[in-house]
């Protein structure tokens, strides 16, 4: 399992790359690991909203 400082650079890097992929619109031509991840946190949200009501 990883660490909280782990955790807490990984939503920075999300963040960043969220940040620029608005900025540039270049989710397509993101790493592909980096897309996973966004879609990840995405549908992790989406429950997440969907279970609290």
């Amino acid at each position: 399992m990883a660490t909280e400082k782990q955790r807490a650079a990984a939503r920075k890097n999300i963040k960043k790359a969220q940040a620029a992929a608005r900025e540039k619109r270049t989710i397509s031509k993101l790493p592909k690991s980096t897309k996973t991840a966004l879609g990840k946190q995405g549908a992790k949200v989406a429950r997440q909203k969907r279970e609290s009501g």
